[in-house]
């Protein structure tokens, strides 16, 4: 079942706004909250035209699922994992309600409050920083390609308890005549630490890389909210690849680490500090689905990609961006050449 939002008003197309934090017709500029929605709204459904097949595509060959538009009629093709997309034709956000749902229905989901536009201006001011960036290396037609995803995630809570074995010392002066002494005393010191870690987020994508993903947090869970279909309009969204079976290993590396941190800095007024031994144990008490909002840019310069993500709550920028030869040889050519010009009055000033 493909799902999307009419306005009560004209009939024009409902989108999520980050900025407003509601529903939102950019036709008539009718607005709503979610909340309000159930009441004022019926939704457009159209039954899905479902087709499962094999796709062929640059020698390559994937499962796909085609619906129908409810706007237009035309076909949306999609991957087994969209949940969120648009229509290639009248560009109407449809969302995919049978990914949506059930057993993959997020429990959680924190709202997108940097809209398009900022995410450009963030993107230009990114990218016109750095010396060494090239003068071409952004333009128009790469920024329109911004796109604003709900990226899946597991939250674990857990349980976690650690013993802590530490050789440290304390060592003091003394100065009596001539002579100044040092003394060194030995301590071995055992801790045992017990705390309980919530909503350790995990990215659950197989396309994003766990490490952007990592960078890009933290997310602020104050702005976290009770999933709901209509946050989803108007952006791109994926349901998660991985189960949380799948990806508790990666939340219990965090948190042995998170735990081993928190004994490690109970050891305190010692002047080294020596871990001899540790041992960790960890309880899981649930994992929770949530979808966090991510801006991301895919671009191609001079024959090799990059990648712009932009966390989608906060601001916060995970890139990487080329680097000009000219200008690097240029800048530090120049550099050379003022250093030298320094040694140069030095050495005969001397």
């Amino acid at each position: 079942m493909v799902r999307s939002y009419s306005c009560p008003g004209c009939g024009a197309v409902m989108e999520f706004d980050a900025e407003k934090q509601k529903m939102l017709c950019s036709h008539c500029g009718t607005a709503c909250t979610i909340e309000e929605l159930d009441n004022i709204l019926e939704y457009d459904v159209e039954r899905e035209d479902e087709i499962s097949g094999e796709f062929e595509g640059n020698g390559d060959r994937g499962d796909f699922k085609e619906f129908k538009c409810p706007s237009c009629g035309a076909d949306i093709l999609t991957d087994e994992n969209t949940s969120a997309t648009f229509c290639s034709f009248c560009g109407r956000p449809n969302l995919i309600e049978d990914r949506l749902t059930g057993v993959d229905m997020p429990s959680v989901v924190i709202p997108f409050k940097i809209e398009k536009n900022s995410a450009r201006e963030k993107y230009l001011s990114w990218a016109k920083k750095g010396i060494l960036t090239p003068s071409g290396f952004y333009k128009d037609s790469t920024i329109e390609k911004i796109s604003g995803i709900y990226v899946p995630f597991w939250l674990y809570d857990y349980n976690a308890r650690i013993d802590l074995t530490a050789e440290c010392t304390k060592v003091h002066h003394e100065t009596r005549g001539n002579y100044r002494y040092t003394y060194t005393d030995h301590y071995m010191v055992t801790r045992d630490v017990e705390s309980n870690y919530e909503r350790i987020p995990v990215d659950a994508s197989e396309k994003m890389p766990d490490d952007v993903m990592d960078k890009l947090e933290p997310f602020a869970y104050q702005d976290m909210t009770k999933f709901e279909m209509p946050y989803l309009s108007g952006y791109y969204s994926e349901k998660y690849n991985y189960t949380a079976e799948q990806m508790s290993q990666r939340a219990e590396n965090r948190i042995r680490e998170y735990i081993l941190q928190t004994a490690r800095d109970t050891i305190k007024g010692y002047s080294t500090v020596n871990i001899r031994h540790s041992n960790s144990r960890l309880r899981k008490i649930k994992a929770e689905y949530g979808l966090m909002p991510v801006w991301i840019l895919n671009y191609r310069y001079k024959e090799k990609d990059y990648l712009f993500t932009l966390n989608g709550q906060t601001g916060k920028i995970v890139a990487e961006k080329p680097i000009s030869k000219g200008k690097a040889v240029a800048w530090f050519g120049g550099l050379t050449t003022v250093i030298f010009t320094i040694l140069m009055i030095i050495g005969q000033l001397l």
